[in-house]
């Protein structure tokens, strides 16, 4: 194949793979550092009232668009009632029935959500334009005092954002003129009528507004109160303002739960009915948030995750996805810095048997039976044996090794050495061939270079396959191995000098250059 299209088809798997982790991160917030914790807030209305001894319905708006939260779920508790969840024209509410309701009665509703990964406000969002209502038809002396009010606010005012603004300060003002005076008659200041009529004083202005209700998350509290909010659309989005003081925006951690002037909760059979709304926070893993999240948008990158697997097969997969990490250490080890080892997967399966022994007493076992067999390898060279009955002798005298070293382990009470028998045992045996061979062809040099150069490489593939960050980034974006991938292959092409062949050679390039010089 051709250079350039080695380059293409590279790029090519790196530009898939690190697309697919960005979308991950930026859809479902994966984050990229383990161990990392947030919370998950559960919101509680209670229901109270008192039955009338006969059939009781119970109706209570529940959330359909949080904001900026997403529902992982929700729960209703309410003993030998019947429930219906009902949704029309895009309300959802729960319906409570029973045939007899005697005494105090209590229904809880629970809400479990977490904050919404999006890269824009999720309260501007709309799905259908709203209508511009009809001018209502006041009656004096409200009507006036409307008017006066609106036309003094259209003269200080830019566009239907600051007029909303300014009408808010003007209705608010701790020192109000006769007009607002009559405007404000009979309604309290920051209640849910109060809104209301903020709405109908808004239609005079042909200015599309709603109410919605909602709650501020905040760390501490538990008894919630629920807050009423306006909501204005200038022709493009919505947007919220205080009540009280005008201000754009919306209140801390504010969670939507309700939008419309439809009542919170509406009983028939009961009287003296109360709701009240508590928070419980909880700290959750950031990872298993995700998850979570991905389920509940339903969203096609949870198709290509671990987290789906049974709990054993992902355990296995945890080990796997280090492997051609581990490989690409001895790539790089091996084509750009040059260091001799015995074979190519050789160094990565010691490194997985480090992963149970732990590093000094791996190096010490590896040591010990490659020293050993080595020994008894020479053994066997005068015998004249054939290749493969010489094997089976190396890799019974090897199993031999590791039986004396986990039995004298066990009575030293030395855990470690139990472990040895995660060894592989083959490769073990082909490193003692190999080691032998390397010593009769080439000298005892040589061989101890490769010998070393492979427990180098070991090591170090023991670090990397080890790594709580790179086991994390791994496991949560398997599709870095396309990355891993394209860098093998980017690797392979590679026809340069190696590391160890520059420093090799060092001399002589400097004699090159003096000479050179002299010239």
């Amino acid at each position: 194949m051709r250079e350039l299209n080695v380059k293409i088809f590279c790029l090519l798997l790196a530009s898939i793979s690190l697309g697919l982790m960005y979308a991950k991160i930026d859809t479902l917030g994966i984050p990229l550092v383990p161990n990392q914790s947030s919370s998950i807030w559960a919101i509680e209305a209670r229901v109270e009232f008192d039955g009338l001894s006969r059939s009781a319905l119970v109706n209570l708006d529940i959330p359909d668009k949080l904001g900026n939260f997403l529902k992982l779920d929700e729960f209703f508790v309410s003993r030998s009632y019947g429930l219906n969840v009902t949704s029309k024209l895009k309300d959802r509410r729960a319906e409570w029935s029973i045939r007899n309701a005697k005494g105090r009665q209590r229904l809880y509703y629970r809400i479990e959500v977490v904050p919404e990964i999006a890269s824009k406000e999720a309260h501007s969002k709309i799905s259908k334009t709203p209508p511009i209502p009809e001018k209502p038809e006041y009656e004096e002396p409200l009507a006036s005092a409307i008017d006066d009010t609106l036309t003094k606010v259209r003269s200080e005012s830019a566009d239907t954002f600051t007029f909303v603004s300014q009408l808010l300060v003007q209705l608010n003002n701790p020192s109000p003129n006769k007009n607002v005076l009559v405007i404000q008659k009979g309604f309290v200041p920051g209640t849910e009528q109060w809104v209301k009529r903020i709405i109908y004083v808004l239609q005079g202005a042909r200015i599309t507004a709603r109410l919605v209700n909602g709650i501020s998350l905040e760390e501490g509290v538990t008894d919630a109160k629920l807050i009423s909010w306006l909501e204005v659309y200038n022709g493009k989005t919505w947007e919220g303002f205080d009540p009280l003081s005008g201000n754009k925006g919306y209140p801390s951690n504010f969670m939507r739960w309700g939008v419309g002037n439809n009542p919170m909760l509406n009983i028939e059979g009961g009287k003296n009915q109360n709701i009240r709304f508590s928070l419980s926070q909880r700290p959750y893993s950031e990872a298993d948030i995700s998850q979570e999240r991905a389920k509940t948008k339903q969203s096609f990158l949870n198709s290509w995750s671990l987290h789906k697997l049974p709990l054993a097969t992902q355990n296995v997969y945890i080990i796997l996805l280090m492997i051609p990490l581990g490989a690409l250490v001895v790539v790089f080890m091996r084509t750009i810095v040059g260091v001799p080892c015995f074979g190519t997967f050789m160094p990565i399966l010691i490194s997985l048997a480090f992963r149970e022994t732990e590093l000094l007493w791996g190096i010490v076992l590896f040591c010990l039976i490659t020293g050993s067999g080595l020994a008894f390898r020479f053994f066997l060279e005068r015998l004249n044996l054939l290749l493969v009955p010489r094997l089976s002798a190396v890799l019974v005298m090897v199993i031999i090794l590791m039986l004396a070293i986990s039995l004298l382990s066990n009575d030293l009470d030395i855990d470690r050495g139990i472990s040895i028998a995660l060894f592989p045992i083959v490769i073990l045996t082909m490193v003692i061939e190999r080691l032998s061979i390397t010593w009769e062809e080439t000298g005892a040099l040589e061989a101890i270079k490769e010998a070393a150069g492979s427990l180098f490489i070991a090591v170090i593939g023991y670090f990397v396959m080890t790594s709580n960050q790179l086991e994390h980034l791994m496991f949560n974006f398997p599709e870095l191995l396309l990355f891993i991938l394209a860098l093998f292959l980017t690797v392979g092409r590679y026809t340069g000098y190696r590391i160890s062949e520059l420093m090799r050679f060092k001399d002589l390039a400097n004699e090159k250059n003096k000479h050179v010089e002299t010239n």
